[in-house]
Formats: structure tokens, sequence, C-alpha cells
């Protein structure tokens, strides 16, 4: 069997775990920061248990992300679907999700695993993402995950304020 290789992203954002994860796992949460810059999201159904599923559609809406979108073949708005594997309340979420919107490719699940831990310093965030089929689609993944967390440390900041 081969392993599956992973990428690993941290961050730590001032504040308390529980205000993290409540980011993680609400509606509102979600739609304040999920999508990297230049798209929006729109929460459809979220239900954060075992088995329980997250979904949304997410679209381009900054021109540079429409343009690419449509150079890519794919559509500006996508329908995504999340299916949550494992829940420890306020401390990890693992969840799949499928990769269906790359032209040419058969869709495939990617596993995600988010990680929250109190410190001195913050909530020391650690997310781990599976490798996807191939390093162009890997590094849009990882370049999208930095840019949704860079966006959770805005909303976290503006909350604080």
């Amino acid at each position: 069997m081969t392993e599956t290789r992973t990428i690993t992203i941290e961050r730590t954002y001032p504040g308390l775990r529980a205000d993290v994860w409540e980011l993680w796992t609400t509606r509102a949460g979600i739609e304040a920061w999920w999508g990297p810059d230049g798209f929006a999201v729109t929460v459809h159904e979220i239900d954060v248990r075992v088995g329980g599923v997250l979904r949304y559609a997410m679209t381009a809406v900054a021109a540079d992300m429409v343009a690419f979108t449509q150079r890519q073949g794919m559509p500006v708005t996508t329908e995504q679907r999340v299916v949550y594997t494992e829940v420890a309340v306020g401390r990890r979420l693992t969840f799949t999700s499928l990769a269906d919107f790359i032209p040419g490719v058969e869709p495939y699940d990617v596993a995600t695993t988010v990680e929250l831990t109190q410190t001195a310093d913050g909530v020391r965030t650690v997310v781990t993402i599976e490798a996807m089929h191939d390093e162009v689609w890997t590094q849009r993944a990882v370049m999208g995950w930095e840019s949704e967390l860079e966006k959770l440390a805005v909303v976290l900041a503006a909350r604080r304020a």
C-alpha cells in the first residue's frame, strides 16, 4: 500500500480556541472566511458530527479568479460537499472533500485534518491536507489553504477589535 503524501500548514492566532472552533463549525463562521481570496462561500448545510456534512457553494467573485476558473475550463461556482470523519469538539476535525471540479480528472477524495491547541501565545492551528493528484494542483491547494488561513486571521482580529 502506498502512503499518501501530506502537507502541513501551521498558524497561531491570538485568542481562544473556542472562537477559532466556532469559525470552523458554524454557517456564519464558514461563510466569513472559507475559500481563497477572490471567492465567496454560501453554506447550504452544516452538520458537524461524524458522518455529518458541510455542503456549500464556492463562487469566484474577483475578476482574476473568474478569469482563472474560465481559463481552466471550470465553472465560476462549484458545489462542494465535505464529510466529517472525526470530530473532537474544540480540538480536532477530520473531513474528506470530493475533488470533482478538475477537468479531465476522475473525482477523488481529499482528506484534511485540523488540530487546535490553546497555548500561551493563542490558538495553534495545524491543518494537514493530502496531496492532490499532481504537483500543480497540490500547490494550488496549499496556496488556497494559506489564503484561507490568512482570511481566518483577519476575521479573528476583527472580532477582537
